[in-house]
């Protein structure tokens, strides 16, 4: 018995250093792309796992805008009894120098329950990055936040046809709605085929 005892001791502490690490290097790859603090205050303290079919999203990685068209498998671990809200946005629109566009809206969904995505409320349907070319690696944040309970989200709803996607906060809708800083977070970089 002592034996199991101390297993599951040492699976826990292995636990927590991997979950430190993880932590280390969100925080120092969302500082060293400005991610923070171009759009967020502070780095997520957890990895938002995102898979666009075969490319994983990994911490500033390159994808080229056709492996990102269509909307992602975004994965953390979400309690059933809670609701949670995830954005996409690049904060580099039109360019990285040139942002007067920061920061462009790609996805925001809110009232997920759970970690059911496809369950939530599309505020603003999923676009997949397209920088315009010329205008060299754009980030695209990916965040989700634990919501302190269903909301009634009173902000304009975009359809897939048009409405304005440019100088959205991702901070001041958090702001706005109390749902404190990400849960977790990752991001991409890509840039005209």
């Amino acid at each position: 018995m002592n034996f199991w005892f101390y297993c599951l001791i040492y699976l826990s502490v292995l636990a927590s250093v991997s979950t430190e690490g993880e932590k280390e290097k969100v925080k120092e790859a969302m500082e060293k792309n400005q991610v923070v603090p171009d759009v967020l205050p502070k780095a997520p303290e957890n990895l938002l796992e995102v898979q666009y079919g075969s490319a994983k999203v990994k911490l500033g990685n390159v994808l080229s805008p056709a492996s990102v068209a269509s909307p992602p498998k975004v994965f953390w671990n979400g309690d059933d009894n809670s609701f949670y809200t995830v954005c996409m946005i690049d904060p580099d629109a039109p360019s990285r120098t040139n942002h007067k566009a920061r920061e462009w809206q790609h996805w925001l969904v809110g009232n997920i329950p759970g970690n059911k995505i496809e369950q939530g409320e599309v505020i603003c349907p999923y676009a997949g990055a397209t920088p315009p070319p010329g205008t060299g690696l754009h980030r695209y944040v990916i965040v989700v936040y634990k919501q302190p309970g269903k909301i009634d989200f009173n902000e304009p709803r975009i359809t897939p046809a048009g409405g304005n996607r440019a100088k959205f906060s991702v901070s001041t809708f958090a702001s706005k709605y109390k749902l404190g800083d990400p849960l977790a977070g990752n991001f991409f970089q890509a840039k005209s085929d």
